[in-house]
């Protein structure tokens, strides 16, 4: 999966959607300017490339927002986690609300999925923080479940992430290389428990491993390590959805050397989708002439395809003017003003 330049495609990124191994494009800040715009890029893509074709963005809420106004600038998840110490209805009721606005929305206008929510833990990393829903496992596993349930009601297939857990490591991996040197014992009672509790269930249909070194079980990062891809999830988890890098682009990616050499540890991990958020870097990886291809019936395209979102708001008209969504939208104000008014009287009591 590749990013694109701007508002517009290039010939670079025509050559790079085209390629046979590009199965879908992730937008950022730099390919939004309005609504109408990001409307016509995306018919634009799916004219080339069909409805097989993965379109994917982060759109978190709080700091990890990349499409502006008309789309709800949504709170950061960890607002969620604070408001369950005041009122618990309030915050399972806005958990919700955040995740069906946030997936109604994307789908409305072709947006497949958003790699959403983040299931790590608030315990101290630069790049975490209230990305994670709380600092506790058990109300990340609870809170996850909730949003989880809202995104796939609006049609939206769920990516976790940072598997096993990027919340304990304090160094940010998009500039560093993050070693956490905790027991595989350690990571599994902590981090990883809100994962593990949730594979069972069925909630999570894609599942994106992070950029971290965890020194006391494997030498690599877990996207490129077949112990955590391989042994850990999908033998003793028994994960079957669809396994995501982290962006390739990212400082602790280069730990293994250049984009093929990073392309080729995923590979050998057998991750099924690759994340290349720069368009010159992937067209530096597609200038080798001798990349693997895929077979057109391999079992890794057809779990990556089943990623393609169902919208249950009407696509033919902006989300705004529905009234499922207006009803939505006045809901979330109001249960803000509540949670609002929760943290004002709580202070005025410390």
């Amino acid at each position: 999966m590749t990013g694109i330049e701007g508002f517009e495609l290039t010939a670079q990124d025509l050559e790079n959607i085209n390629h046979p191994l590009t199965c879908g494009v992730i937008f950022f800040k730099r390919n939004f300017k309005n609504y109408q715009q990001l409307k016509r890029l995306i018919q634009h893509i799916r004219a080339l490339k069909g409805h097989d074709f993965i379109l994917a963005v982060d759109q978190e809420g709080g700091r990890v927002i990349r499409f502006g106004l008309p789309f709800t600038q949504l709170p950061p998840l960890g607002l969620i986690g604070e408001s369950l110490k005041q009122d618990a209805d309030a915050a399972k009721t806005l958990c919700h609300l955040h995740g069906w606005l946030m997936a109604s929305e994307l789908l409305s206008i072709d947006v497949d999925i958003s790699f959403a929510p983040v299931l790590d833990i608030d315990n101290g990393s630069n790049v975490i923080g209230d990305r994670a829903f709380a600092k506790q496992a058990a109300e990340v596993t609870a809170m996850a479940q909730i949003y989880c349930g809202a995104m796939q009601s609006a049609g939206m297939k769920t990516t976790a992430k940072h598997y096993p857990g990027h919340g304990t490591v304090v160094a940010d991996s998009h500039f560093e290389l993050p070693i956490d040197e905790r027991s595989e014992t350690d990571i599994k009672q902590l981090d990883m428990r809100p994962f593990s509790a949730l594979i069972p269930t069925g909630c999570l249909d894609a599942m994106m491993l992070s950029h971290v070194i965890y020194s006391q079980v494997c030498d690599l990062p877990a996207g490129y390590s077949t112990h955590w891809h391989q042994k850990i999830l999908r033998e003793q988890q028994c994960f079957q959805g669809v396994t995501i890098s982290d962006d390739l682009g990212m400082k602790a990616a280069e730990c293994v050397g250049d984009i093929h050499q990073r392309y080729q540890a995923c590979l050998d991990a057998d991750i099924d989708m690759t994340l290349l958020c720069e368009p010159k870097l992937c067209s530096t990886l597609y200038s080798n002439k001798r990349l693997k291809y895929l077979p057109k019936n391999d079992s890794k395209l057809f779990r990556i395809t089943d990623l393609r979102g169902q919208s249950t708001l009407s696509t033919s008209q902006p989300f705004w003017e529905q009234r499922r969504w207006q009803q939505a939208r006045k809901a979330l104000v109001s249960i803000l003003a509540i949670i609002k008014n929760n943290q004002i009287t709580s202070n005025e009591a410390q």
